[in-house]
């Protein structure tokens, strides 16, 4: 299979089942609002490292907001049920609650599990916090210098899907970038996904484990290293001089599939040689998404 003349390779990606939550954050501007989100979404690549994985799905126009003032959603991603607790409470107290004019909704309203976040967040005012019950849902105000702190006191936790990958094969430096750029930007405000990863692209692949040190959790995907084909087995054609790394977390399998059909049709351009997925053999994540599947009605020979 070839889109514009780029090899579409016969393998898929591999995915894993986390929890996922979604934030709305809200201010008087949108200078505020992105301010408060950046911090928010900041260190957070990779549970490997980060314990998180988390990014800006997408701006908010008044309309679609809780208080009817500028918005963004924000999707944030761990592991396990616990962890999400505990990272909303962490991340929105020192993110959100500190910065000028914010206040902090709910975005997934009918996701049958809850968390408690303004629950816990309301004890930073010392015992000046109220609350109030609107439409079934309690919402804390705490004083702070500025005014008061507005949020919501639960926030609703699903079951999403992180690793969700293609890797773009590219002759040069220049072409890869250009390739990954163009597919980054093309997912820019996608619903129900988000680039975890710097601007949203990857050089950095890994693979699990390491061949010299026990204690490495991840290390360098040799096979997809260009200057290490000499040395490694490598899954590299010889005209492929440098490979990046789409990574795409979402709330659902579906929009990690919508997703990554638009990203890769969006890197099929000038330079690039083949479309090419990070997978572990299929034993490690229950999320598969095989690309020729994927990218049945979009192919051209």
């Amino acid at each position: 299979m070839k889109i514009r003349g780029v090899l579409i390779e016969d393998t898929f990606a591999e995915a894993f089942t986390m929890r996922v939550a979604r934030i709305v954050i809200t201010a008087r501007s949108l200078r505020w609002v992105r301010a408060a989100a950046l911090k928010l979404t900041g260190f957070a690549t990779s549970v490997i490292g980060c314990k998180v994985e988390a990014g800006i799905e997408r701006e908010l126009v008044p309309g679609e907001t809780p208080d009817g003032r500028p918005g963004v959603s924000v999707l944030l991603m761990t592991m396990g049920k616990d962890d999400l607790g505990k990272r909303l409470i962490e991340r929105i107290g020192q993110t959100v609650l500190t910065c000028p004019t914010t206040a902090c909704y709910d975005g997934l309203p009918d996701a049958p599990d809850r968390v408690g976040v303004g629950s816990a967040l309301r004890f930073f005012g010392d015992g000046f916090q109220s609350s109030k019950v609107i439409a079934g849902e309690r919402f804390w105000r705490i004083p702070v210098m500025e005014g008061e702190f507005v949020v919501q006191e639960k926030f609703g936790m699903l079951k999403g899907v992180g690793g969700g990958n293609f890797l773009i094969l590219a002759s040069t430096a220049d072409a890869a970038l250009s390739a990954a750029e163009a597919a980054a930007d093309a997912l820019t405000s996608q619903p129900g996904v988000i680039l975890p990863f710097p601007g949203g692209v990857v050089r950095s692949g890994s693979k699990v484990g390491s061949r010299r040190s026990k204690t490495m959790i991840a290390s360098t995907n040799d096979a997809f290293c260009p200057t290490l084909r000499a040395i490694t087995q490598t899954a590299l054609p010889d005209e492929v001089n440098s490979v990046l790394e789409i990574v795409i977390n979402g709330t659902d399998a579906a929009a990690i599939e919508t997703a990554m059909r638009t990203g890769i049709d969006a890197a099929c351009r000038a330079g690039v040689i083949a479309i090419s997925a990070g997978n572990y053999g299929g034993k490690l994540g229950p999320h598969h998404f095989h690309l020729r599947k994927l990218m049945s009605r979009n192919s051209s020979d």
